[in-house]
């Protein structure tokens, strides 16, 4: 038997008006998720717990079997793991965006945020404008004054790692679910570290506003990636093994640093594929061949796809719309016909992880819709996948139970 599991972040929804009052997964033309659905269990799960922040880190977790009430210290240092970054007694991660800040004559805390990928910025300039702000004389400085080192990354999320920090009473805020709003009322707060950060931050802008990258990319119409927001903090992690909890073997492919962090530390094998971004131009196929060559020689096998979360927070809803379209038509379709070929009897489940919602461009912690499909059985259930059929469907209050249920364990 094999089992594989498909996480869409952030595709799920609440309705929109600009699509007739219907979701995006009730909207878009998805044949594939829907023939699982006629066929399989379709319900509605709670996967982010509430007194928890609503997102892919708490979510994701609950999915793999880690009760986040448990487990969860913040977003970054299951980032800080995905790169091997070792956390040690008194260390603090932070994710470290580029984000883009308007352009404009206010006071830095008086401008507003406009991007928290700085315009789903490349990579290698990612990564060059991080190095040149540690190569800056008065940011390096205040960095090391605070204990701090950034780790650059091939993308616009960053892992800063803060020596002998005490962020007792901090309050840090993703920065996705506050677009458009002035920063002030946003930036650090809570305690002494946070006024450190702060600093930080706003020297780090009067760095990069007028840097020479930055520049180039106003001129070519693209926005500037001049600031750098921490969010997401924690300390050192450890979660459950995955083989031992479940006796399955396998890997997680994903082009985001969470889902490879949290497979290094529940001991899946981690999955890069080449052209997989996490946004909307990524590798779909290559997925789903990752997948079956996982599956040849272990039993469990998951896909993440980035790019319906990003497209949301993007502001881009035909965007989102199109990344479902491949979720189902380019990366489901190519699988289900190598499972087919296989001969392999095998489950699957499909969900997403969150909702994002168009109204907000943030994340929202309600209950999402799945499906899980067995080959040996038609259910003939004649439903569609999507919100609605979710919550007429099986309801599961802790998504921390998805696995028992893939698995069908007793």
């Amino acid at each position: 038997m094999k089992y594989i599991l498909i996480i869409g972040d952030g595709m799920a929804d609440n309705p929109v008006a600009e699509l007739g009052g219907a979701t995006p997964l009730q909207y878009a033309d998805i044949p594939q998720l829907d023939a699982l659905a006629s066929a399989g269990i379709v319900g509605s799960v709670k996967t982010c717990p509430d007194g928890l922040p609503p997102g892919s880190d708490t979510a994701i977790m609950s999915i793999f079997g880690c009760d986040p009430r448990r487990y969860y210290t913040g977003r970054a240092p299951l980032e800080a793991a995905a790169t091997g970054i070792a956390l040690c007694p008194g260390d603090v991660a932070y994710r470290c965006n580029m984000v883009t800040y308007e352009d404009s004559g206010l006071p830095f805390a008086e401008r507003h945020i406009l991007s928290h990928s700085a315009g789903s910025i490349d990579g290698g300039t990612s990564a060059a404008l991080a190095r040149a702000l540690f190569d800056d004389p008065a940011f390096k400085a205040k960095a090391d004054g605070a204990g701090m080192t950034v780790y650059p990354a091939l993308s616009f999320r960053h892992i800063a790692v803060q020596s002998g920090a005490d962020i007792k009473g901090i309050s840090l805020v993703p920065p996705h679910d506050h677009l458009g709003e002035a920063i002030g009322p946003l930036l650090p707060s809570g305690c002494e570290n946070a006024g450190v950060l702060r600093g930080l931050m706003e020297t780090a802008f009067e760095v990069l506003d007028s840097h020479g990258l930055n520049i180039r990319r106003r001129e070519e119409g693209k926005l500037p990636a001049n600031g750098v927001w921490f969010w997401a903090e924690g300390t050192a992690v450890q979660l459950p093994n995955f083989t031992k909890a479940y006796g399955r073997t396998g890997g997680v492919i994903s082009a985001v640093p969470l889902c490879h962090g949290i497979a290094a530390l529940i001991g899946l094998e981690r999955v890069s594929v080449e052209g997989a971004t996490g946004e909307l131009d990524t590798n779909y196929e290559g997925k789903a061949d990752a997948a079956l060559r996982l599956l040849r020689e272990h039993d469990f096998a998951a896909i993440h796809v980035e790019a319906p979360d990003e497209c949301t927070h993007n502001g881009d809803l035909e965007g989102k719309l199109e990344a479902i379209r491949r979720l189902d038509s380019r990366t489901l379709a190519p699988l289900m016909r190598g499972l087919a070929d296989s001969g392999w009897d095998y489950r699957i489940l499909v969900l997403s992880d969150h909702k994002t919602l168009t109204s907000t461009r943030g994340h929202d912690g309600t209950p999402v819709p799945f499906v899980i499909y067995d080959s040996r059985a038609d259910r003939r259930a004649g439903t569609s996948y999507c919100e609605a059929a979710g919550e007429r469907g099986v309801r599961v209050d802790d998504g921390t139970h998805l696995m028992d249920m893939l698995f069908e364990t007793p």
